[in-house]
């Protein structure tokens, strides 16, 4: 969507992910945008509206330091080695520009100017540009961002709504990071009007509603904290990491190859859970914990648990050419177990694609432990 503003012409589009706003703004003139609070799992959306709207994404930015979904700015910076923006006090590491109170990002004939806005967390910025806000979780549609999350602090959220944010033009286009009632936007003017949480102005009334809203932990909390506050992967992103990069074995094809392999149906030469000669065969290397692996699994597997794989592997898997099929309880432990086994050098480990779980339910083959 274009949009007609002073100086320049804006291009402008707004992406939602379930409640998650997200927002593409461009300058008509020379083609540079701005990306803000980009979702990791809609990287792909983000760079085709780029490229529908002829759009160089040059800034990457954060409002603040999600607790509910996981930023796609690092992922982002690796594609297009664009430039990563984030308040200065922001924790998050590798950041390419921090920016403050008064600051303006550049973006050919538009500026973004900078409102820092603590109080949701102490990296709360608001960005002016044009006839609109983005106020990230400081201001929503009906209602301010939590402050019961780390960093979060209602009295200076009341000070950034009232001392700074609520005293821009009242004309101002609201877009906030979150909406869960499917709506765009609202005006500063509006919210000043409707917003329930706006209507309690002195300070103590203000800190002790907030403190007493009850609200329910974000789902992804601890992990989208940490993924966002050091730059690290999400589990997600770990296991579409290793799915990218080995190479799976259905459970039919696994039960007929050990029906042909094996006179007895079972996998390797030994039915041990010690040791694995692989002599040519194929051999399931079960993942999970001695437990569940004595209460069920595909005869003659080898057992190697995850958290010992890399200690143990030598011993155990002492071929590297061997042909390996890694197995757990529901098919993701044994995807990141294989992957490894391929940075190790075990270029034919594959994973079985389902799991232990899987595999009984379809009423293959099973066996026990020997008991005494």
């Amino acid at each position: 969507m274009t949009v007609s503003t002073e100086p320049g012409t804006m291009i402008f589009e707004q992406i939602a992910t379930g409640g998650c706003q997200s927002y593409l703004l461009g300058c008509a003139d020379t083609r540079q945008a701005a990306l803000i609070d980009p979702e990791v799992s809609q990287v792909d959306r983000y760079l085709a509206l780029a490229a529908q709207d002829g759009l160089t994404i040059r800034f990457l930015i954060d409002s603040h330091t999600h607790a509910d979904h996981f930023s796609g700015t690092q992922v982002l910076a690796k594609r297009l080695h664009a430039t990563r923006v984030m308040h200065r006090a922001a924790p998050a590491p590798g950041l390419d520009m921090r920016v403050d109170d008064g600051e303006s990002i550049l973006l050919g004939k538009l500026r973004l100017r900078v409102l820092h806005t603590p109080g949701h967390t102490a990296d709360s910025m608001c960005l002016q540009v044009a006839d609109r806000v983005f106020t990230g979780d400081t201001l929503l549609i009906g209602g301010t961002g939590r402050t019961d999350l780390p960093s979060g602090d209602p009295a200076q959220l009341h000070a950034s709504l009232f001392g700074k944010l609520l005293k821009q033009d009242p004309a101002l286009l609201v877009y906030p990071a979150h909406d869960y009632k499917g709506r765009s936007h609202s005006t500063l003017a509006d919210e000043i009007a409707t917003n329930p949480r706006l209507q309690v102005r002195a300070l103590e009334d203000f800190v002790a509603m907030m403190r007493n809203l009850n609200l329910s932990a974000p789902t992804h909390l601890t992990e989208a904290l940490r993924t966002n506050m050091s730059g690290g992967k999400t589990v997600a992103q770990m296991l579409a990491e290793a799915e990218s990069q080995v190479p799976f074995m259905a459970m039919t094809e696994l039960r007929d190859r050990l029906a042909s392999l094996s006179p007895s149906g079972t996998a390797g030469t030994a039915g041990s859970a010690g040791s694995a000669d692989n002599c040519g065969r194929l051999i399931v290397l079960d993942v999970r914990e001695r437990d569940a692996y004595d209460a069920g699994h595909i005869p003659g597997a080898v057992l190697l648990p995850r958290g010992q794989l890399e200690l143990r592997v030598n011993t155990v898997l002492p071929d590297p050419t061997a042909r390996i099929v890694t197995c757990c309880d529901f098919g993701r432990i044994s995807t990141l177990a294989a992957a490894t086994l391929h940075e190790m050098g075990f270029a034919r480990a594959v994973a079985l694609d389902g799991g232990m779980k899987a595999w009984a339910a379809a009423g293959l083959p099973l066996e026990l432990a020997a008991v005494g």
